[in-house]
């Protein structure tokens, strides 16, 4: 899968781009500030209805317009795909796919996929669970779109449950027998979440595995991925054995009921739930020891990126090709990890690279290039003119 055409209406900081594209490399050139990663963010923001860089939709929109439009066709294959986002901050978005409406906007997870590496990835090494739960998240929607729905259904009963244990603080009686209620869809949806993070880290560790030797070298330790949770069955961080069963979601309701049971009176005293997915953690493995504060600069760096290389790989080897995105990141790697980064960008079916300078991009990963400033986005041919 490819983007053959872009356009932005109010995005970012750009009023209006229209820009043609094709597989294989190409660099956005320019400097900084001019708009080359809104342009990439946009196309990730079609396969996540997120942006790697803020939480929330109100920065996607230009300052002192209404909403944002993304339009991108996509060619998969011998088929087209069109597909719009209306960002409308404060209000639903509107998704259109072959300008028709879906009903939900999160209807359209799953026909877009791309990975995204950018220097921000190091906070899935260093950063909060937070950012290791998001990352698993959007992979598992990526790969499964109907797990969108689960987690938002999560969510949603986490919020409510979370303000039935503030009121059951202060009153205990009926909003004790009310947060049963909610105990069941907790662990109903919590069960099913944990078995299908669990079943995605299985999957996706031997990838990456494979992804950081490949990138930091001789020599290097072992990666691995393990899951640390809240309930004992879903696992204690330690890395996970290959070939080893992972629990069912069934399982792991019934486990979190009991986990849940066990904690009642500590989470009413706290107002807040205390057992579930939502306080779970990736754990990532070098070696013996977890990354998190045993990894120097260089190893998180490697480690970020084999995170990525290893989505990549996964969502490959499920049969399609995903968009490889990488901004600005050339010119933060040594030697070696740009050799391994050029090897697969060199491979996918469409890289969009981002750079402010020309030179810092492999120059086997210059086939095309678009040139960005002045408010404009214009793709240039390479050199031979093809």
């Amino acid at each position: 899968m490819y983007v053959r055409h872009l356009q932005l209406v109010d995005f970012r900081s750009w009023e209006k781009v229209d820009l043609a594209l094709r597989p294989g490399p190409t660099v956005f050139v320019g400097r900084n500030g001019e708009g080359k990663t809104n342009l990439v963010e946009a196309v990730g923001y079609l396969a996540t209805l997120g942006s790697h860089r803020v939480s929330g939709d109100a920065p996607l929109v230009r300052h002192g317009a209404a909403q944002a439009v993304v339009r991108a066709a996509l060619r998969r294959e011998d088929r087209e795909l069109l597909v719009e986002v209306e960002v409308n901050p404060g209000r639903a978005n509107r998704v259109r796919v072959n300008r028709s409406a879906l009903p939900r906007p999160r209807e359209l997870l799953g026909l877009v996929k791309s990975v995204l590496f950018a220097p921000e990835d190091l906070a899935l090494v260093r950063g909060d669970p937070a950012e290791r739960r998001r990352f698993l998240d959007d992979l598992l929607v990526s790969r499964t779109p109907r797990l969108a729905g689960v987690r938002s259904d999560y969510d949603r009963v986490l919020r409510q449950r979370n303000a039935l244990l503030k009121t059951a603080r202060l009153a205990r009686g009926d909003a004790l027998a009310t947060l049963d209620v909610w105990d069941t869809h907790l662990v109903e949806l919590g069960g099913q979440l944990l078995a299908a993070r669990l079943a995605l880290v299985a999957d996706l560790a031997p990838h990456v595995a494979r992804s950081y030797a490949a990138v930091a070298g001789p020599g290097a330790a072992a990666a691995g991925l393990g899951y640390a949770s809240t309930v004992p069955l879903a696992g204690d961080g330690a890395p996970l054995v290959a070939g080893e069963p992972t629990a069912r979601a069934a399982e792991l309701s019934a486990a979190l009921r009991e986990r849940i049971a066990e904690r009642r009176r500590e989470e009413v005293d706290r107002g807040m739930t205390l057992v579930g997915p939502h306080r779970d953690d990736l754990v990532l493995h070098l070696g013996p020891a977890p990354a998190k504060g045993f990894a120097s600069h260089g190893e998180s760096w490697s480690l970020a990126l084999a995170l990525k290389l290893g989505c990549f790989a996964l969502l490959r080897a499920d049969g399609e090709e995903p968009v490889l995105v990488l901004d600005d990141v050339f010119a933060t790697l040594d030697a070696g990890r740009r050799a391994a980064l050029a090897d697969v960008a060199r491979s996918a079916e469409q890289t969009l690279i981002t750079a402010a300078v020309l030179d810092d991009v492999p120059e086997e990963l210059r086939d095309a290039r678009v040139e960005v400033g002045a408010g404009t986005a214009v793709l240039v041919a390479d050199e031979e003119g093809t």
